[in-house]
């Protein structure tokens, strides 16, 4: 299994539609995985010299990579600095930062994590409100994406946007038409005097064809087009590859760090009483953090929490000792446009990306739960996983964040 990792930048706004209340069509705030799926799809049915676009008739490598049960994953493109090789990731539900002055230092008031402390309080019977640490004030939640660099400084990072206000054609005089004025929200294409650029990746399960995917990306370059409006000059990208790098992931050592900071975040506590009560000592502690919006069903009906039920259906383990301590998530609605049908998208009842699930279970089964769980890390929970939903996290390390430590 090989990672192809993807440096994108803008060349012209990006039109990355979400949904359309009137004449205003909002953009949203990175590039969907599903939205390079279909990208690169696209090209690919252009460039076969096939007559009938359907290719899955005859099989192939196209099938393989869109259509078989192990399909090649796209993931979502969040905005990056184009001068950092950091890893962009999603903040959890659980981070907050000053209502008055949020964002990290030293230009806000710092942020931090509050899961830890939050189930800490909960067990010791204890109502958990946290001020900010250098005013005192409100805190509420933040999100957004964040980076955190060499020197351990964190930075956060979005997209500016601008709407362009665009004439209906009238097709038979190829004039403009009457009354016709609409507008178009896009993604901006430089921010700060530099080009915005965006990080990505895609997973591909048979090595060969994650080389050959990789030579037609770079044979491709500045060929793509992402988002709406291509005929009007928008979504004009340049794509460039890394060097394949092995998909493989090792998250024993996240999941001892935060069973240990837990195990001495509670003895913390204890200067508050004794807790309803103790925490077992035979118990290992994980959290799964979406990265990613993820659509999720159990016993055929929408919900936004992962069970224990749902996450040993995932795993594929069975643990009867698996229990689900906190879960923090909400949720919204998408559709998109399949360009290949020419329709809409079913609108799909979606959990926010930065949920935030805390697990728990027995310290016997923890290499069958590391094994696991790195599988789901790589291939991501929930439906349609290989459009970019349901890609998680295992042990975030901003959950080590606490208020006091505020960055």
């Amino acid at each position: 299994m090989k990672e192809i990792e993807l440096i994108i930048t803008a060349l012209s706004p990006l039109a990355i539609g979400l949904k359309k209340p009137g004449s205003v069509s909002e953009a949203g705030d990175y590039i969907p995985g599903s939205v390079m799926r279909g990208a690169m799809a696209s090209k690919m049915i252009q460039q076969s010299n096939l007559q009938n676009p359907d290719l899955t008739a005859n099989g192939g490598d196209f099938q393989t990579l869109f259509l078989s049960e192990n399909p090649a994953i796209f993931r979502n493109a969040y905005p990056a600095s184009s001068d950092s090789e950091a890893e962009v990731k999603v903040l959890p539900a659980t981070a907050l930062s000053s209502k008055t002055n949020p964002g990290f230092k030293p230009k806000g008031y710092g942020v931090f994590d509050s899961l830890i402390d939050r189930f800490c309080a909960d067990s010791y019977g204890h109502p958990y409100d946290p001020n900010c640490p250098k005013d005192g004030g409100r805190v509420e939640p933040y999100t957004g994406f964040y980076s955190q660099k060499k020197d351990k400084k964190y930075k956060s990072h979005s997209v500016s946007k601008r709407l362009l206000t665009r004439v209906g054609i009238n097709r038979s005089r190829a004039t403009a038409e009457e009354q016709i004025l609409y507008s178009i929200e896009v993604l901006n294409e430089t921010q700060e005097k530099k080009p915005v650029v965006y990080r990505s990746s895609i997973i591909v399960e048979d090595d060969n064809l994650a080389d050959l995917l990789t030579g037609f990306i770079n044979n491709n370059t500045k060929n793509f087009r992402l988002g709406g409006s291509a005929s009007r000059g928008l979504g004009r990208v340049e794509i460039i590859t890394k060097e394949l790098v092995d998909a493989k992931i090792d998250v024993s050592d996240r999941i001892a760090k935060f069973t240990d900071a837990l195990r001495k975040r509670w003895e913390k506590w204890q200067i508050l009483g004794n807790p309803l009560e103790e925490l077992p000592g035979d118990r290992t502690y994980f959290t799964l953090d979406l990265q990613s919006d993820a659509i999720l069903t159990e016993n055929w009906r929408r919900t936004t929490v992962i069970s224990e039920a749902m996450l040993q259906q995932f795993a594929a383990v069975e643990d009867s000792s698996l229990k689900l301590e906190a879960a923090y998530s909400s949720y919204d609605y998408k559709s998109g446009w399949n360009a290949a049908w020419g329709l809409m998208k079913d609108v799909e009842l979606i959990t926010n990306k930065g949920g935030v699930y805390l697990f728990s279970t027995t310290e016997d089964k923890n290499k069958v739960w590391i094994e696991a769980l790195e599988k789901l890390e790589r291939k991501g929970v929930g439906d349609r996983t290989c459009e970019g939903f349901g890609q998680i996290q295992v042990c975030n390390d901003f959950h080590l964040v606490f208020r006091e430590d505020a960055v």
